[in-house]
């Protein structure tokens, strides 16, 4: 059984395991004990924090096999983006330029660069091992997130994003990157990255173009891949899109990869998700049942795992329930895939 849970410094071992097989593909997620130790502090202390708006805090959850303890999935929520420190993206526009002399009017396409997300809540830190990649675990360790934010509202903002990887070659290079960040950078993509997530972020600022960057002066491949996920983001993308993110012509100042962004109160984990009293029961009766996200406590007791469930009289088993941390009668989050 899986099920998903706030991270902890017992967890230390796994998460740098996960940042190893990830292959640093994750901005969040660098093979550096260091920074992961701090993630789980950050998150240690987010969940201890009285909170009364969002601001510094950061929430990563992990999906752990309840039956090896091996720990096979990380994901995260931040409160809000750009308190600490600006996070920038490329915003894609129209620059005009004309000449009623020559009776010349032309619409070139640019990047600007921007902070416009200040403020936002982000969902990131996205990775399930490759053993466990079906499509319903990674619905729990992706909308579980969601379902903290619906039962700790107060603590997220009314926006949300979610950045997506942009295109890589097969030797992992971006050519975003190549053809822009690279002539200001001096830095190969991986190295820019790393620095990015360890929070090395001031010579970001000191060294990305603050002017437009016109699009026609990118190569084909750079242009191309603007604003597209990496390949293996596709099912990721399909289910942020279900859940009614949408892209706005942002895009990651790194890789050019798309940010997708919702109403938080609009998602629809948030409309759908119910609360109500749960059995718990050893039989194992014929119902017509449907599976669904189940989570139960709050804070750092916040607990999520997927069961069958009968939507007219729903129960758990009583390993469920022990997972959950829950006896019968108690109150729970439900959402149905």
């Amino acid at each position: 059984m899986l099920v998903l849970r706030p991270v902890e410094f017992k967890d230390l071992q796994g998460l740098e395991r996960l940042a190893v097989v990830s292959g640093g593909s994750l901005t969040t997620l660098p093979a550096n004990r260091d920074h992961l130790s701090e993630l789980i502090d950050r998150t240690l202390q987010s969940l201890r924090k009285a909170v009364e708006r969002p601001e510094q805090e950061s929430y990563h959850f992990v999906l752990e096999d309840s039956i090896s303890g091996e720990i096979v999935g990380i994901s995260g929520i931040e409160a809000a983006v750009g308190i600490e420190s600006p996070f920038y993206s490329y915003r894609i526009n129209e620059v005009i330029h004309a000449s009623s002399e020559l009776q010349i009017h032309n619409r070139i396409p640019a990047l600007n660069l921007c902070q416009d997300f200040t403020g936002a809540s982000r969902l990131y830190t996205l990775f399930l091992d490759a053993e466990h990649r079906q499509r319903s675990n990674l619905h729990l360790l992706s909308r579980a997130r969601l379902l903290f934010i619906a039962a700790h509202r107060a603590r997220f903002d009314s926006r949300i994003i979610a950045e997506l990887q942009g295109v890589q070659d097969d030797n992992g290079q971006s050519p975003f990157w190549e053809s822009l960040g690279r002539h200001f950078f001096s830095m190969d993509f991986a190295k820019a990255n790393y620095l990015t997530g360890i929070d090395s972020k001031g010579f970001i600022a000191e060294l990305l173009p603050h002017h437009p960057v016109y699009l026609p002066l990118l190569s084909d491949a750079a242009r191309e891949a603007l604003g597209q996920p990496r390949s293996d983001a596709a099912r990721v993308k399909a289910l942020l899109e279900s859940e009614g993110f949408d892209y706005r012509g942002y895009v990651d100042i790194f890789d050019g990869g798309p940010t997708l962004e919702a109403q938080t109160d609009r998602l629809r984990t948030l409309v759908e998700s119910r609360t109500l009293s749960i059995g718990v029961s050893a039989d194992d009766e014929e119902a017509d049942k449907a599976l669904a996200l189940v989570a139960s406590g709050q804070l750092q007791n916040f607990r999520c795992l997927l069961a069958e469930v009968d939507p007219e009289h729903p129960e758990l088993t009583p390993a469920q329930a022990e997972a959950l941390n829950i006896s019968s009668g108690d109150s729970i989050q439900l959402a149905w895939l």
